[in-house]
């Protein structure tokens, strides 16, 4: 079975997918709004699976899900999934509020890069204003076999990160993944801190394939999906990175965040292993969720 396997399906227990009626389709819009699909996204995947059902006259339960997960994969697909690692160095920026998991995502990432893609990684600790927040991601960093750049709590994170590109493009970097301050949406000034470093990066590596990955809770649902309309605004996303999957029911919040915010989730994390990160694969995760 694969990672996705993981993967909570609590909301669908009651759906009778051999009755094909109105209380049928209810009864589905319900589960989906539940497992934070979204409203609006919920009531289109249904409208667009009752065509579905009435042209293709289907009736088969199997047939009925394979529909359904075909409708939500169409909404999925908003963006290449796979990280942008075409220059060396690349470099992508890692954001997001604090206790969603940042920094473990980093130290997996590393890990996953190195052993499995061949990459030589390091890791920069920008975010020197958490206690302990470097110290933190060094021992990611001997966990996951990677290099790092780090300073003293309090230093400027804009210094980090210039030293880091640096080292990058002296030591024949492949990839940098820049650990942030956790930042809440509404904190102006953190913000403006963040939209500095962006560009530092676009300074300092001009021609570097870049990318700004936010991590975001599943738990946290549609809360997440508002911090992170937010972070799109200041930062351009390119992906999301997606912790805790395996700890809720809800994961339709991965069609909600295409939907809604029009950036792929590229990246899930399925427990608490350093192998519990994995490329999201809309397939392999329909099939478990639906």
């Amino acid at each position: 079975m694969g990672i996705f396997s993981k993967i909570k399906q609590a909301w669908f227990d009651t759906i009778i997918w051999e009755m094909i009626d109105d209380e049928f389709y209810d009864t589905l819009e319900e589960s989906l709004i539940l497992a934070d699909l979204g409203a609006t996204a919920a009531a289109d995947a249904v409208k667009k699976l009752r065509d579905v059902v009435y042209d293709r006259s289907i009736q088969n339960g199997e047939q009925v899900k394979q529909a359904l997960r075909d409708i939500l994969e169409e909404k999925l697909n908003v963006g290449d999934t796979a990280l942008d690692l075409s220059t060396k160095p690349s470099v992508a920026l890692i954001i997001g509020v604090n206790g969603v998991g940042k920094t473990t995502s980093i130290g997996k990432l590393g890990y996953r890069l190195r052993k499995k893609e061949k990459k030589r990684v390091l890791f920069c600790a920008a975010d020197t204003f958490r206690a302990a927040a470097a110290d933190q991601l060094e021992i990611w960093a001997e966990r996951a076999g990677v290099e790092i750049v780090r300073s003293k709590e309090g230093a400027d994170p804009g210094a980090v990160l210039f030293d880091s590109l640096a080292a990058a493009k002296a030591r024949g970097v492949d990839a940098v993944l820049v650990d942030t301050a956790g930042r809440l949406h509404n904190k102006a000034n953190l913000m403006a801190e963040l939209a500095k470093l962006r560009k530092i990066i676009d300074r300092e590596t001009p021609d570097a394939a870049k990318e700004t990955l936010l991590v975001l809770d599943a738990t946290t649902g549609q809360n997440g999906l508002q911090q992170a309309k937010v972070f799109k605004e200041v930062a351009g996303l390119t992906g999301i990175i997606l912790t805790k999957l395996d700890g809720t029911a809800k994961g339709g919040i991965c069609v909600a965040i295409a939907q809604e915010l029009g950036v792929p989730v590229k990246y899930v994390g399925l427990g608490e292993g350093i192998d519990d990160l994995a490329p999201f694969d809309a397939k392999e995760y329909l099939k478990n969720f639906i």
